[in-house]
């Protein structure tokens, strides 16, 4: 048997000190402050700009997903979104960890159900995290990007499990308190990909909170309470079933129609409130929450395979031709800051790259021109015949993604640089995303509290944002996938710190990304709505969450 010893947060690479705030308008980093005795009782009213697309954990990390399998689901642990610690929830204590991490035991509570009354027990935990941990093609479900170098689970006793991996695994006690481990009934793990998607909300089946009661797809889904819902994290406010009667979520794409809906007290919260529109928020009885989603920064991925971009000169051109400050400036507020580095500065492994993404024209137009592109007779530079045009994809779950797309083009063209607009809708977007040729110029961020997420976004077996590897299994940069790899294979903080630096300088000193700034989440929402939360990527929690009178 293996040796085992109790080891910190801190010594797995699993904590850091206390984030920056983003709040405005008097609201906390972690929710609204909950003003008199809570009420139990009454129907949130919520506002999301898009509808969901699947419930099934690993791949439910797109917003509106994540806002409602976090309120259907329970974890192993919980993160708090403020010091980013690990604390107990399903699991009765942190995991007994090997000495080189590639085995985590936990020790499960034996009260917990259900919403269709079967036991949340050892042989259902370690069937959740080996459909999570290996993914099932067969049935389209995707393996998660929280969890690397998975082998197998293992059932002790009824109360009891044991994971195991093939190479050091720092990251897996973050990567079970996330929404993308949120535990399933066994009957739930049965279904295929497209019984996860929309159609089949009512029964997916989780230990949370609140359980799916009704959907209209493609515009409404409603949660009601769990009535003898009673293991919520000690940390947590209260201890019991949630305030609320329940949750009706409505999607309502038009920015001015969330606004107005919210601002007019027809609904009690709004998800992704627009720039321009805070200042509505200031008013008497309304609040703004920005919370820090603690990952990749919101930027621009560049396809350097792409035969327009492979050449580097051609690829720091664009960075020093583009003002990010500028964009900033004229799109965003102060609960934006500009990016310093791939990672967000309340990010685990942060560093700073910001000398790599300096705005000089000057140097643009030197590096064009040293990389062969000419400036033709309609302002267009051109090699080989070929025109010097970029594809970049709005980013409909980003802020503003068509705004930024809009200025890059006004600033790169200045230099000869044609910028266009892949549009479309999510399918759409989706569809494009991984073909090689479609989009040049990448615009994404990805939101997740833990070194890992780098490789998340980066890595060839990951989100692939680059297209390091193209469909035909080709690698263009097989040392980035090296580098993206030992962050999640090192034990240890400091080991995780110093792989972490070293892929965010190869991705600098390479051009591959230029990072625009600190993506939040911003939520406007009215003083009748109290108690109000994140979690440490910024998605609503609403155990708390209750309406006053």
């Amino acid at each position: 048997m293996a040796s085992f010893t109790r080891r910190s947060a801190l010594a797995l690479g699993i904590s850091m000190p206390a984030l920056a705030t983003l709040a405005a308008c008097g609201a906390s980093s972690s929710g609204a402050p909950a003003d008199g005795t809570p009420v139990t009782g009454g129907t949130l009213t919520y506002l999301e700009p898009q509808t969901w697309t699947t419930l099934y954990p690993p791949s439910a990390g797109f917003y509106p997903n994540g806002g409602i399998v976090n309120n259907i689901t329970d974890r192993l642990l919980r993160q708090d979104p403020e010091t980013l610690e690990l604390e107990p929830w399903i699991a009765t204590a942190l995991p007994e960890v090997n000495e080189d991490a590639t085995e985590y035991t936990f020790t499960l509570r034996e009260d917990v159900t259900y919403s269709d009354g079967t036991p949340l027990d050892a042989e259902n935990v370690v069937k959740n995290i080996d459909l999570f941990g290996t993914g099932d093609a067969a049935r389209a479900l995707t393996v998660s990007e929280a969890i690397n170098n998975y082998d197998h689970g293992e059932v002790l006793d009824p109360v009891t499990v044991r994971f195991h991996f093939t190479a050091p695994a720092p990251g897996f006690a973050q990567a079970v308190s996330t929404i993308n481990s949120g535990l399933l009934s066994s009957a739930t793990l049965d279904r295929d990909g497209q019984q996860f998607g929309p159609g089949n909300a009512a029964e997916i089946i989780g230990s949370g909170p609140f359980v799916i009661a009704e959907e209209q797809i493609g515009t409404r889904i409603s949660l009601t309470v769990r009535e003898d819902y009673a293991w919520a994290p000690a940390s947590l406010q209260h201890s019991g079933r949630a305030h609320l009667d329940g949750i009706d979520i409505l999607v309502a794409a038009e920015d001015s129609v969330r606004v107005g809906t919210v601002t007019s007290g027809q609904a009690h919260l709004a998800r992704q409130i627009e720039a321009p529109d805070e200042p509505r928020f200031a008013a008497e009885g309304l609040s703004l929450h920005a919370a820090a989603t603690n990952g990749v920064n919101n930027g621009l991925n560049f396809r350097f395979r792409d035969p327009a971009l492979e050449d580097l000169r051609t690829r720091q051109a664009l960075i020093a031709a583009i003002d990010r400050q500028a964009i900033v400036d004229t799109l965003f507020t102060e609960n934006y800051p500009l990016a310093t580095g791939a990672l967000a500065a309340t990010a685990l492994g942060h560093a700073d790259t910001s000398e790599h993404y300096v705005h000089d024209p000057e140097l643009a137009a030197s590096l064009l021109d040293q990389a062969g592109w000419v400036v033709g007779a309609d302002g267009i530079r051109a090699k080989d015949g070929r025109t010097l045009t970029l594809t970049v994809n709005e980013a409909l779950p980003q802020p503003r993604s068509k705004e930024v797309v809009t200025m890059l083009q006004e600033q790169l063209a200045a230099l000869g640089v044609d910028v266009q607009l892949l549009p479309g809708d999510q399918a759409a977007q989706n569809a494009a995303r991984a073909e090689p040729g479609t989009v040049q110029m990448y615009h994404s961020m990805v939101g997740r509290a833990d070194f890992d997420v780098l490789k998340s976004q980066y890595a060839s077996e990951n989100r692939n944002v680059l297209l390091n590897t193209e469909p035909d299994g080709s690698v263009g940069d097989p040392e980035l996938d090296e580098l993206l790899a030992a962050i999640a294979s090192t034990p240890g903080t400091e080991g995780r710190t110093e792989a972490s630096a070293a892929a965010q300088a190869h991705l600098a000193e390479q051009a591959y990304i230029l990072p625009l700034f600190e993506e939040p989440q911003v939520f406007g929402y009215t003083e009748a709505l109290q108690g109000f939360a994140t979690e440490s990527v910024g998605r609503p929690s609403f155990f708390d969450a209750w309406l006053k009178g």
